[in-house]
């Protein structure tokens, strides 16, 4: 009923459009929402971060992922020393490891150019660069055909090794410390399949094997050439790392430039989060959002729905960027929380999950906030075949967040059901579910770099007002060390020690169950 909602609640940053008028707000709470991140000390906080305190605190680390991406190269400070030299450097050897490769330059041991780039990593090693190559498709080179080994599971590498042969693959180990249990174990298994195929030898490895890392002596030992590592440093969290030289992989595929105007719209979105107020700060505004359902509403999940394609691997990406960042249950200073912190994130392509889980969204008994991010405009939809498939997708994005702020109002159902009332139940439903929706121009490496950064903020600033360490994930660590110990019990390679009744028994049938396939 309110004609001028929609443009006092929605902002616009370079080619990306926020309509956030569909939530269960008034310019009353957004001004408090404000009052509370003020109160929180959020300016600070973001100084803090892009001055290179070490807001990390439990590692004492800074967190300068945005330094990678400081496209205006102005200096950036950490312990004394400007890091931007180091950033420039690395990306100049990126800059001529692609070139040498995408032009065919760069030979296998048999003399052929490479056609396969398979990235080994896992978590922000993987999910990042995967999520970006697959965004990007548009921009692909048609000489390179990009792989992603993360699984521990033989099934994953297999399902990759089947497509690919040794003569033209060029394998990226990806792994700070070199020493990532699920990367290391599959890069050792790459490596024999390597050195199993006819006329390979260990010196052709540094032909066809290199490493995103800060471990050059590992490296080194693996059979990698030095000149072939791309290094990365402490202050660069796993899952903020794709604009490193873990985001290889995407430079392979696009192209230097492009992937310096992915940087480039990642530093604007930085820009516009460190200097515009927070009434027009975008990241701030959905951070408020979001901690508006966490906290005072109760919603423990929030669905991220693109609605394209190439997007698909969005809502996996921000999956681990806000789960791992903020889930978390002690306060910086270590007390325990007695308030709801980061909700669950899952989606899907908004398309396919209309006819898989939009009903819960609809009349489930949760509320459950969702983001509807499009593109406006669309790579395909100049083609005769494809021509009317845009305006079909645009439409029902629109329609589902129209569908899920109307509801459906019993009275208008029982007129239309006057002759069915048994189904008037079923058919109405309350509405004033809350949604938030991003249209892009197009996606672009410079407006997909602005969107990533976008949520990156969103998160640290909901870390900043539930008083938490969004940079660390210790609650990951404890099911490391056990497993270590676990898989000693199962290789036979250490006796059966005591656990927990259902661990043990796990463990003993697993034992009995091989014993029984061996004999």
């Amino acid at each position: 009923e309110d004609a001028g909602r929609a443009e006092r609640f929605t902002l616009s940053q370079g080619q990306i459009l926020l309509d956030y008028s569909k939530n269960r707000i008034t310019g009353q709470t957004l001004e408090l929402l404000i009052a509370l991140a003020r109160e929180a000390g959020l300016n600070q906080a973001i100084a803090d971060m892009f001055s290179g305190e070490k807001i990390n605190r439990t590692e004492k680390r800074a967190v300068l992922h945005t330094a990678l991406r400081n496209t205006a190269k102005k200096p950036v400070m950490f312990e004394g020393k400007d890091v931007m030299p180091d950033v420039e450097r690395v990306l100049n050897q990126i800059q001529s490891f692609c070139q040498q490769v995408r032009s065919g330059a760069w030979l296998g041991y048999t003399g052929k150019p490479i056609q396969h780039i398979i990235n080994i990593g896992i978590g922000g090693s993987d999910l990042g660069p995967q999520m970006v190559v697959h965004a990007l498709k548009p921009y692909w080179t048609d000489t390179l055909t990009p792989h992603f080994i993360a699984n521990i599971d033989a099934a994953d590498m297999q399902a990759t090794l089947s497509d690919i042969d040794p003569e033209t693959s060029l394998f990226i180990i990806a792994s700070k410390t070199f020493t990532s249990t699920e990367t290391m174990a599959n890069a050792l298994a790459i490596r024999e399949w390597f050195l199993d195929a006819p006329g390979t030898r260990r010196q052709d490895i540094k032909k066809h094997f290199v490493a995103v890392s800060s471990a050059s002596e590992k490296v080194e030992t693996f059979g990698i050439a030095p000149a072939n590592m791309f290094e990365f440093w402490e202050w660069v969290g796993g899952r903020y790392s794709l604009w490193s030289a873990i985001g290889l992989p995407i430079a392979l595929m696009v192209g230097m430039a492009h992937f310096r105007e992915l940087l480039a719209g990642a530093h604007k979105m930085d820009t516009h989060f460190r200097n515009a107020p927070f009434e027009q700060n975008m990241p701030v505004i959905m951070a408020m959002l979001g901690v508006w359902y966490r906290d005072f509403f109760d919603a423990s999940s929030h669905a991220i729905l693109p609605y394209d394609h190439n997007l698909r691997k969005l809502p996996a990406y921000l999956q681990q960027g806000d789960m791992e960042s903020n889930g978390k249950s002690v306060t910086l200073d270590g007390e325990a929380v007695n308030y709801h912190t980061g909700p669950i994130i899952w989606g899907a392509v908004g398309a396919n999950g209309q006819h898989a889980f939009y009903q819960l969204i609809h009349q489930g008994t949760q509320l459950i906030p969702a983001d509807f991010i499009a593109p406006v405009e669309s790579f395909y939809y100049a083609s005769s075949v494809y021509g009317e498939h845009h305006a079909v997708l645009l439409s029902n994005c629109i329609a589902q967040s129209q569908a899920l702020m109307y509801g459906r109002e019993q009275q208008h159902v029982e007129q239309e059901f006057s002759d069915q009332p048994e189904l008037i139940p079923h058919r109405s439903f309350a509405g004033n579910r809350p949604s938030n929706t991003l249209l892009i121009d197009k996606i672009t490496p410079h407006n997909l770099g602005a969107l990533i950064a976008l949520y990156e903020h969103k998160t640290f600033v909901q870390g900043v007002i539930w008083n938490i360490n969004s940079f660390d994930q210790w609650g990951v660590e404890l099911g490391k060390r056990l497993s270590t110990e676990i898989e000693l019990e199962l290789k036979g390679e250490r006796a059966l020690r005591s656990h927990d009744a259902s661990t043990e028994a796990l463990i003993q049938h697993i034992l009995e169950q091989q014993k029984q396939i061996q004999d």
